[in-house]
């Protein structure tokens, strides 16, 4: 039997699901045992057991990714393999060894296929997002589950901002993921980094300032996301505060020329408005947050500012810093 000679409901099975399919999807297609034996000497080839491939050589990661989902049946992608497939990349047709995370019930026990990972969920129904292709973890919830995997502040923001500023889910719908969940480590935090990231600090950069730089030191809280008509049109600034901007500038990450001229055309539209343009990097941020507060409330005190930048714990040297300046 080849692929031309299978039923309708098989061909359209095949091409719905990449060329991928399983034994137990074809016996109900009515296919007997010698006829699946059959396609196994001939256009099948074995991929998991119980799961074959109507192709020969590599596997691109979306054909992985099915496989993966029809040997651990019923079950879906999750967290990074979740949130690859819903973003929509291009290297989801891509032949790679990335590993597959698949979700499964949380009392289910079967071998692990090489390449594959497996994650037990009580409420497996309920994330999934069973019509896509593959079934998936649902956006909200692959997102909160790489958050809160994530080693570090920096990292869990990095996984709830991806959404945010992809524009494929909203704040709402990450904080009804979150109520969702009856038990989760750290809630209060995760609410308040989403909390921040939806009031505008929509990144890590942004985020890290406010959590490292502004408020442990005790500076007057900036206006964020301040909007602004220039030359250019109509901008966003990160941070005003009397007398000065601050700019949360990732550059390191993503320079261009075009983009360099438009930061100095930005920045000088600010000045001819009265105010000063002060651009601050991740180092600035994570690496020197401290002598960075300091150096920025001394500029505060120059416009006018009177309070005092605090210490925000043994080893800040904000306070000492203030009065080297």
């Amino acid at each position: 039997m080849t692929t031309k000679e299978l039923p309708d409901d098989v061909a359209a099975l095949l091409h719905r699901q990449r060329d991928v399919v399983s034994r137990r999807q074809l016996v109900e297609a009515g296919l007997k045992p010698h006829e699946i034996r059959r396609l196994l000497r001939g256009p099948l080839t074995l991929v998991h057991p119980g799961v074959y491939a109507a192709q020969t050589g590599a596997l691109t990661w979306r054909q992985r990714a099915w496989a993966a989902v029809l040997h651990a049946w019923p079950a879906a992608l999750q967290g990074e393999s979740a949130a690859r497939a819903c973003e929509g990349r291009a290297d989801v047709e891509r032949v790679d060894d990335d590993v597959v995370h698949v979700m499964i019930g949380l009392h289910r026990t079967l071998d692990v296929p090489p390449g594959v990972r497996h994650h037990r969920r009580a409420r497996l129904e309920a994330q999934t997002q069973s019509n896509a292709s593959p079934p998936r973890q649902r956006y909200p919830d692959a997102l909160l589950d790489l958050a809160l995997a994530a080693p570090g502040t920096s990292t869990r923001v990095a996984a709830l901002a991806r959404g945010l500023q992809r524009r494929k889910v909203s704040g709402e719908q990450l904080r009804k993921a979150l109520a969702a969940r009856a038990r989760v480590a750290d809630r209060a935090r995760v609410a308040a980094l989403l909390d921040d990231l939806v009031d505008g600090a929509c990144g890590v950069l942004e985020h890290g300032y406010l959590d490292l730089v502004e408020r442990p030191h005790g500076l007057p809280p900036s206006d964020r996301q301040v909007r602004a008509v220039t030359s250019q049109g109509v901008v966003y600034r990160d941070g005003e505060y009397d007398g000065f901007v601050v700019e949360l500038d990732g550059r390191a990450f993503h320079d261009t020329a075009s983009r360099r001229d438009a930061d100095m055309e930005r920045d000088l539209d600010a000045a001819v408005a009265g105010k000063d343009t002060r651009r601050l990097t991740y180092g600035q941020v994570f690496d020197r947050s401290c002598t960075t507060a300091a150096k920025l409330a001394a500029l505060l005190h120059r416009h006018g500012w009177a309070g005092e930048v605090r210490s925000c714990g043994p080893t800040c040297t904000a306070a000492v810093g203030v009065l080297a300046a």
